[in-house]
């Protein structure tokens, strides 16, 4: 008797993950924080000047800047470089339904692509989960035991 260990993958917190990181993505496309930028208003104090002070707050700004550019542009060669390992008609459909600044609807995509709509949900949930391989992030359900 021999005991094997068995994964399977978990569609919903797949689905879920793979949801989250194109959240981020959208995010990294469509907003760049107010905070990172600096202040164009004077403030004065009366307080004495802090002379050991080495950055301003202009320059804070500028730093946290680039590493919020450079944690971008991280972020977005990860994902594209996911979106390369899928299939031409499954990376058509992630990224006109979910990483377009304007999405498309499902059922346009489908028409679009000449396929009928149970096709396409298939196509597009085999899509969902090949790049959340791609990327790395599938999520497994627990441990299961099957005697062979």
């Amino acid at each position: 008797m021999k005991i094997r260990h068995i994964q399977l993958v978990d569609e919903k917190l797949t689905r879920k993950a793979v949801e989250e990181k194109i959240e981020k993505y959208r995010m990294y496309l469509l907003t760049v924080p107010a905070d990172y930028l600096s202040k164009i208003t004077a403030s004065y104090s009366l307080a004495p000047a802090n002379s050991d002070q080495f950055n301003s707050k202009t320059e804070n700004a500028a730093i946290k800047r680039v590493e919020f550019e450079l944690a971008r542009e991280k972020y977005f060669n990860w994902m594209h470089k996911g979106l390369m390992s899928l299939k031409e008609d499954e990376r058509q459909i992630i990224v006109r339904r979910y990483l377009q600044l304007e999405t498309e609807y499902d059922i346009d995509i489908w028409m679009d692509l000449s396929i009928g709509k149970t096709k396409y949900y298939k196509k597009k949930w085999q899509a969902v989960l090949r790049l959340a391989f791609a990327l790395k992030i599938e999520v497994y359900q627990q441990d299961r035991n099957e005697v062979s």
